[in-house]
């Protein structure tokens, strides 16, 4: 996948991606966006193979560090770079949750931008939450489920995907669409205003959330904790 005439990104089926050549700021924006794509086609670790990569602008680093915390967050995603030492002591992701799961654990569904996709993902997250033992955490996960995916009924109107996933004691989800524009929180809505609440629902139950953008959508994420829940509920 050439990405920039002085930066080759290689993909196979392995969970390895190799980078090649030299990266400069002109291509940096374009790896990113494979990087990113990869992360989001191949639930689990992605390894970065840099032993044949030149970072002659020291700036440019930061592009690989910042995929890596871009993700920190998405279910079943982690960026492993190899080696680790190319761009000095990686800028720690706070909090730091254990590492992502294997790519067995987790769920996914294509959804249709359709109403009905709301009562689909509602019961998707629920069945996930009771088999992965994290049943208080059904409720919030569901509202935030609801208003993720009607987000991209009402505003993006394109196919989706949704995907979960547990790490420790959080469930962390997000919904994929193919429509740029990211979602932005400006606060509580005035109490007789007609809609705009979603985001401030996603954000009362949610510890951490935000939105990714892809070269062809945007991924929005949600990280819900059952010691919020239970904190919340005594």
């Amino acid at each position: 996948m050439p990405t920039d005439a002085h930066c080759l990104v290689e993909t196979d089926d392995s969970a390895t991606v190799r980078l090649t050549g030299v990266l400069d700021r002109p291509g940096a924006e374009a790896v990113r966006g494979a990087l990113l794509a990869r992360l989001w086609e191949r639930p689990g670790p992605v390894r970065v193979d840099l032993s044949g990569l030149r970072i002659p602008d020291p700036s440019v680093r930061d592009v690989l560090d910042a995929v890596r915390r871009a993700v920190a967050d998405w279910p079943a995603a982690e960026l492993l770079l190899d080696p680790p030492d190319l761009l000095g002591p990686p800028n720690q992701v706070d909090p730091v949750d254990p590492p992502a799961p294997a790519p067995t654990d987790l769920r996914d569904a294509d959804l249709p931008p359709v109403p009905e996709a709301a009562r689909e993902a509602r019961s998707l997250v629920a069945a996930g939450c009771l088999r992965w033992g994290l049943p208080e955490l059904a409720e919030p996960a569901c509202i935030a489920v609801t208003e993720m995916v009607n987000n991209v009924v009402a505003h993006a109107a394109t196919p989706m995907t949704l995907r979960l996933a547990p790490r420790g004691d959080a469930l962390h989800m997000a919904v994929r669409d193919h429509a740029g524009g990211r979602p932005a929180y400006a606060g509580p809505a005035p109490v007789d205003s007609v809609g705009g609440r979603g985001l401030l629902l996603i954000d009362t139950v949610a510890r951490r959330w935000g939105s990714t953008p892809l070269p062809d959508g945007k991924v929005v994420w949600c990280v819900l904790y059952a010691e919020d829940e239970a904190a919340f509920r005594n």
